[in-house]
């Protein structure tokens, strides 16, 4: 109980603003609870005035339900109407909270667990915290009506009163047993039904790829087994829910039956009369409603919980590690950098960097050059802050990276991978997304750098044209060209090409080369690159071998002191 007032009290800062709606479905609900205990009486005194043939009075009662009956219609309007005011509300909140904080969980954090799992506590439970205060005044409205009910039996014939309390009773326990049992089983369910989505999603992404590898059958052996696995669990656990379901309807149609014979035997020996048996009886179908409403207030309560401790661990850090930032702001860098003895590993005694140090001037052209694995990409991330040093320091103009916020690092470098990942979007708002108020001017001269404005010239919907997820609808070389433009929007002071130029044609390349070089002297450009003619011009080279940087100097220099470094070079000239 601690924990779920716990959750509510975090949950009820998404209500703020929700005031005034939420009395007004607390006042319509105690109408409406009024409004359930009065209904059974009239409807019974209609009986007995039909048996008793007072029509007068059977009119006026009939009148009198068609008024509740009207004033219980509107009042359920309103609090539709309001709950779903809310509802969207507490979505939008919570939605954008929990979008917000999973941007800023680690990378380590983030490549250790599936897309599914974030998905479904961004979606699915999310619902739970919004619906939370509905659900709970439905039910515990129910309930207190149904026990205004049982009181109301207790005044009509005291013996009764105690056999639908013990009737409820058995029902209760049934109900508990149910929901403790199922609430243990959903929370292994869920981690596999995220397991599932998120397997899903790699079939959607990744159906090119497993297409051209001819892999389908493969893939759809593992998805089909996941499924299986997922969807036999989920039978098994809904197969006990109905057992108990099945054993809770047994009984209360058991004692309904039990109760009705007792009312007979009341009647018999005129203990009641006609209209009191009827009362009773009507609460006694009232009541059966108490049952479920508990059930309902118990899964609730569970549900609230689990999907509570989900978010949560997510907005306070519980279970996923968060990117850490300093304070100290930059508004603009100069570019310089350095790199003193850093050590790095993905995973524990696999290092990828071991003990790395080197230096980077402002405005200078720096390359990279290594075979693939020798940590090359590692380099630009640890240097973009994707992850974080496990030895050693980075230091941006003399500031220890750790120092430093985040703008004064993402906003002051620029990262163009190989890879580079294009939204679902128009290639206008794919721009856009660096800097909101990109003029058309702007964009044109990006794309223009970019070698891109041709080509975009040439599409029907121009700058409007939706580019698929992922970019699917562009070419490896497009893809790698809008990442350059936007890398050309965002003219940051330090710009980073992880084989940027390696899906491009040589005369395309040759282009963008051009552009780069208009920035050097201006920007601190940094270039990872297997062909090494696309850095033959840099103001310096770094080789990296295992990790550290074996030999340094221009591209002349680089040929006559480094024997790695000279047969990298042969290497390309012959092919």
């Amino acid at each position: 109980m601690k924990e779920f007032l716990n959750n509510i009290k975090i949950s009820a800062k998404y209500y703020k603003g929700n005031g005034f709606k939420l009395l007004m479905i607390i006042f319509t609900t105690l109408v409406v609870m009024g409004l359930r205990i009065l209904t059974p009486i009239l409807s019974a005194k209609v009986i007995v005035a039909l048996t008793d043939t007072h029509l007068k009075q059977v009119v006026y009662i009939a009148l009198v339900l068609l008024v509740i009956d009207i004033v219980w219609d509107i009042f359920w309007y309103l609090q539709r109407q309001l709950y779903h005011q809310i509802y969207r509300n507490v979505v939008n909140k919570v939605q954008d909270d929990l979008g917000t904080e999973i941007l800023k969980i680690s990378n380590k954090s983030l490549d250790g667990n599936s897309s599914g799992l974030f998905i479904q506590r961004l979606t699915g439970d999310v619902d739970r915290i919004a619906i939370i205060f509905e659900q709970l005044l439905n039910e515990i409205s129910s309930i207190l009506s149904s026990i205004g009910i049982l009181i109301a039996v207790f005044f009509v014939y005291w013996k009764a009163g105690i056999f639908v309390l013990f009737a409820v009773a058995v029902y209760t326990i049934i109900s508990y047993l149910r929901v403790t049992i199922i609430n243990k089983e959903n929370k292994a369910l869920k981690k596999e039904h995220e397991k599932e989505v998120g397997f899903i999603g790699e079939l959607v992404r990744g159906s090119k790829d497993i297409k051209m590898l001819n892999s389908e059958k493969s893939f759809l052996s593992k998805m089909h087994d996941i499924i299986k696995h997922y969807n036999d669990n989920s039978y098994r656990v809904k197969t006990i829910n109905r057992n108990y379901y099945l054993f809770g309807f047994l009984m209360r149609d058991l004692l309904d039956r039990i109760l009705i014979i007792y009312l007979v035997y009341l009647l018999f020996t005129k203990d009641i009369n006609l209209a009191m048996a009827l009362i009773i009886r009507n609460y006694q179908n009232r009541i059966g409603n108490f049952t479920d409403s508990i059930a309902n207030l118990l899964e609730t309560y569970k549900d609230f919980n689990l999907s509570c401790t989900r978010i949560f661990s997510i907005l306070d850090s519980k279970e996923f590690e968060k990117e850490q930032f300093g304070n100290k702001h930059l508004n603009k860098v100069d570019g310089n950098f350095e790199f003193k003895n850093v050590s790095f590993e993905y995973e524990k005694k696999h290092p990828v960097l071991d003990n790395l140090s080197f230096k980077v001037n402002a405005n200078t052209t720096v390359g990279f050059v290594g075979k693939s694995g020798e940590g090359k990409s590692t380099i630009f991330s640890l240097l973009c802050k994707m992850y974080d040093v496990d030895k050693g320091e980075i230091l941006i103009d003399g500031i220890n990276i750790n120092e430093l916020d985040k703008d004064s690092i993402r906003g002051n470098i620029t990262i163009i991978s190989q890879n580079p990942y294009i939204f679902n979007l128009s290639i206008k708002d794919n721009l856009k997304l660096v800097k909101k108020n990109l003029t058309n001017k702007e964009m044109k001269e990006a794309c223009r750098m970019a070698c891109l404005d041709k080509f975009i010239e040439s599409l029907p919907d121009k700058y409007d044209t939706i580019v698929g997820e992922g970019g699917v609808t562009l070419s490896g070389g497009q893809r790698q060209r809008l990442a350059i433009a936007r890398a050309f929007v965002q003219k940051t002071e330090i710009i980073l090409f992880d084989e940027a130029t390696s899906a491009l044609d040589n005369e395309t390349q040759h282009d963008i080369q051009k552009a780069i070089e208009n920035l050097q002297k201006h920007y601190t450009i940094l270039i990872i690159a297997h062909r090494l003619s696309t850095i033959k011009n840099c103001d310096n080279i770094f080789l990296i071998d295992g990790g550290k940087v074996k030999a340094s100097g221009t591209h002349e220099t680089l040929l006559k002191k480094s024997k790695t470094y000279r047969e990298l070079y042969e290497s390309e000239i012959e092919k």
